[in-house]
């Protein structure tokens, strides 16, 4: 962790999709286990609620036919650990990014929010393109990498586990787009005001060449 800064982050954790289908549903998260991470999410929003710091609840919405978060569905409803929650706002939305098309980015603007915590699933699909969306708006990110999970994908441009997912994305993340790091990490921070390490793309490809050279 770096020193504290002169200026402390305006945060807000954004809670991005936790239902019921990632719960053992149709699309059920597989690494980090979901039992593991919604704990994790919970706490997160425990603690932001304590330091001051406020939630956005994302939700996905699709049509009533759809497979995974059909509206109306038990699988497309709030996880219980999340609806039992306070949270200070909340947004539907039908694309992955918690931005497009919604009262997000207006919301955040009108709060003086400038740093963006996110949560929830899916690490390499809503997360990711919530993330990217927020730093190409001018926010700084932070992603906690034990508090959302992946599920495998098998196509025809091949096949990646869950895992194999998982790590990637959080590692391209650590490079450009986030401060990776654990819930309880981010915890302390909130204690302790300092803030979490980011990196570059050259420091870390530099590091890649030098741990494939040695």
């Amino acid at each position: 962790m770096s020193d504290k800064a002169n200026t402390t982050p305006r945060r807000a954790l954004i809670v991005v999709d936790v239902q019921n289908d990632y719960d053992g549903g149709n699309l059920a998260i597989q690494h980090p286990p979901f039992r593991d991470s919604v704990v994790n999410v919970a706490r997160a929003m425990d603690a932001a609620a304590a330091a001051a710091v406020k939630v956005v609840v994302i939700k996905q919405m699709a049509p009533e036919t759809s497979l995974i978060f059909a509206k109306g569905s038990h699988g497309g409803e709030l996880h219980p650990e999340i609806a039992r929650r306070s949270r200070d706002h909340y947004v539907e939305k039908t694309l992955p990014s918690a931005f497009t098309g919604t009262d997000l980015e207006a919301w955040l603007r009108a709060n003086a929010i400038d740093t963006l915590t996110v949560v929830g699933y899916m690490t390499h699909n809503c997360d990711l393109s919530t993330i990217i969306h927020a730093v190409h708006m001018g926010f700084a990110v932070e992603f906690l990498s034990d508090a959302t999970g992946s599920v495998p994908y098998a196509n025809s441009a091949g096949y990646a586990s869950a895992e194999d997912i998982h790590r990637v994305v959080t590692v391209i993340l650590q490079s450009r787009f986030a401060a990776v790091l654990k819930t309880a990490e981010w915890v302390e921070c909130l204690k302790t005001g300092a803030l979490p390490e980011r990196d570059t793309i050259y420091a870390s490809n530099q590091r890649a060449l030098a741990r494939n050279a040695a």
